[in-house]
């Protein structure tokens, strides 16, 4: 098993849905995501360039959900999916993306998705 980098409930405003309401209004969506890698060349280093910059993927992914249009959540998930692994360091993913308002009774609804390199 890899090591692995997580990002926890990360909030942002996004258009995405496929009412009328969803389409107009920015609701809250809220993304975790898991990025497998090899920390051992950063924890002997102690280097950023030596480290997958969790910074940035978090700026990167921000950026595509705020700037989204999607109408599913799972297109969204695959998105961030495909950013995620644009460092080569990235081996695989899970993302999971949630809207806590989608559904009424429920805490939220969301999608749970897996990737690696060779879906890329």
């Amino acid at each position: 098993m890899a090591d692995q980098i997580e990002i926890k409930d990360l909030l942002v405003r996004a258009i995405l849905g496929i009412n009328d309401d969803e389409r107009e209004n920015r609701q809250d969506v809220v993304i975790n995501l898991t990025l497998e890698t090899d920390t051992r060349p950063a924890g002997r280093s102690d280097e950023i360039r030596d480290a997958v910059n969790y910074r940035t993927i978090a700026k990167r992914v921000i950026d595509l959900a705020e700037q989204s249009r999607y109408f599913l959540v799972e297109r969204l998930a695959e998105e961030i999916a495909r950013a995620c692994l644009a460092d080569e360091r990235v081996q695989r993913v899970r993302v999971s993306v949630e809207k806590p308002s989608a559904l009424r009774f429920a805490r939220s609804v969301g999608v749970t998705i897996v990737r690696d390199r060779s879906d890329v």
